[in-house]
């Protein structure tokens, strides 16, 4: 079938998902989680076939690899959100008017979501958990650097979805060729939204080019700022966790701030950085107090170009700032409004930090490892929204529907 065909197929799909209870998504859901343990072996060796394809120094490596244990943690995620409470059929307001009309907003979903991602294997289970949870068809449209494990995932899911009797159109794989991008981008009346999740090449052609509203799922370009009054043991603990925990996921550490008065503390800082071979781009001033106590092969000089990107690597830049001001505007200039971070024992520069950065997530002497819906308590996200409108931050069920009001009454005219 053609791509356009496989859309329009997807979409006829929607009442019959609507009409499925709750407790039977749940089942669905349960199941699959299940059958994706029972599958682990045959998933990992279509990984296997898109791993062989991939050099292991690219980026995008590590969010390709599955192992048992990432395939164990998608599962469970699955099975969080059968669990959670449906987003469908919330009254969010009601309001009755004086001539005794009553107007009920309700949540509704919205109808058949498109999905393009890279890479990432995973977002194929959290994608269609949601969606199915939401009451969304979703159109999976893969990259070809995946494609083999993809088409595992779905062909299990497919599998519990006909037990149950399901339509496996709610959950539809699309071809991973660039035409298949361009007939979804293009799918207006049919498709009602699309996320892109990937770089920002990916994220800035999906947005310069659809014709379907679009929600971005935007670069994480981190920062995490040292205060002059922060604690140097948590400050450790966090700055290694942010930058070396996954270095290729949107929520790892990009640039470290820090204040002029604590370069004395750095090459603590830095020093699990060291171990584990992260090359720092330092300004000039963190270069010189770097020198001797880090890896010299591992310590550069800062320019321009390092400030303001997203590594997805063992890289991090290092920028020095004289206040908490200089810091806060350094962050405005090169940040994705993904995640960002205060390290500080002061509770007034704390409160300035969190009012002050324009981003999705503020963190205060946390790591911005946690941006994660499943960390958020959400079961699974279906990406992190950097932009301001309907959805900010891990989207979850609540950000997949939308809302319509029901207005009853007793014969009520207008004149």
């Amino acid at each position: 079938m053609t791509t356009t065909g496989l859309i329009h197929q997807a979409a006829k799909a929607t009442t019959k998902l609507q009409s499925l209870t709750d407790d039977t998504i749940g089942m669905v859901l349960c199941d699959t989680a299940e059958a994706l343990r029972k599958a682990t072996e045959e998933i990992l060796a279509a990984n296997r076939l898109d791993l062989e394809r991939m050099e292991c120094s690219n980026p995008k490596y590590d969010r390709l690899q599955l192992t048992p244990k990432r395939i164990e943690d998608i599962a469970s995620d699955m099975q969080h959100v059968a669990t959670l409470p449906s987003p469908l059929g919330r009254t969010l307001s009601l309001t009755t008017r004086p001539n005794g009309m009553t107007i009920r907003k309700v949540s509704v979903p919205f109808g058949v979501i498109g999905i393009i991602y890279e890479a990432r294997p995973n977002v194929t289970a959290d994608v269609f958990s949601l969606c199915m949870k939401s009451g969304n068809v979703c159109l999976l449209k893969g990259g070809s650097d995946a494609a083999h494990t993809n088409r595992q995932i779905v062909e299990v899911i497919h599998s519990v979805l006909r037990t149950h009797g399901v339509d496996t159109a709610i959950c539809t794989l699309l071809p991973s060729d660039r035409e298949a991008t361009a007939c979804l981008l293009n799918a207006v009346g049919v498709v009602d939204l699309i996320i892109p999740r990937g770089s920002s090449a990916l994220i800035n052609y999906v947005r310069d080019n659809a014709r379907v509203p679009v929600i971005e799922t935007g670069a994480g370009i981190c920062h995490t700022y040292f205060d002059k009054a922060a604690d140097t043991a948590k400050g450790t603990a966090i700055i290694d966790n942010a930058k070396t925990r996954r270095v290729s996921v949107c929520n790892a550490l990009d640039c470290l701030v820090i204040h002029r008065d604590r370069l004395a503390d750095l090459a603590a800082l830095c020093a699990p950085l060291g171990a584990k071979q992260v090359t720092l781009y330092a300004d000039a001033e963190a270069h010189q107090t770097l020198q001797g106590c880090y890896p010299d092969g591992l310590l550069m000089q800062a320019t321009e170009e390092h400030f303001g990107i997203e590594f997805l690597d063992y890289k991090m830049s290092i920028r020095t700032v004289s206040d908490i001001d200089e810091a806060l505007a350094h962050i405005a200039r090169y940040s994705s409004r993904h995640s960002e971070c205060i390290i500080s024992e002061d509770s007034e520069a704390i409160a300035l930090f969190q009012r002050a950065v324009d981003a999705a997530c503020v963190y205060a002497n946390v790591s911005t490892a946690f941006t994660d819906g499943a960390q958020f308590g959400f079961g699974a996200e279906i990406g992190i929204s950097t932009q301001k409108l309907h959805a900010r931050g891990p989207m979850a069920l609540d950000e997949l529907t939308t809302y319509k009001y029901v207005i009853e009454g007793d014969g009520q005219v207008r004149w």
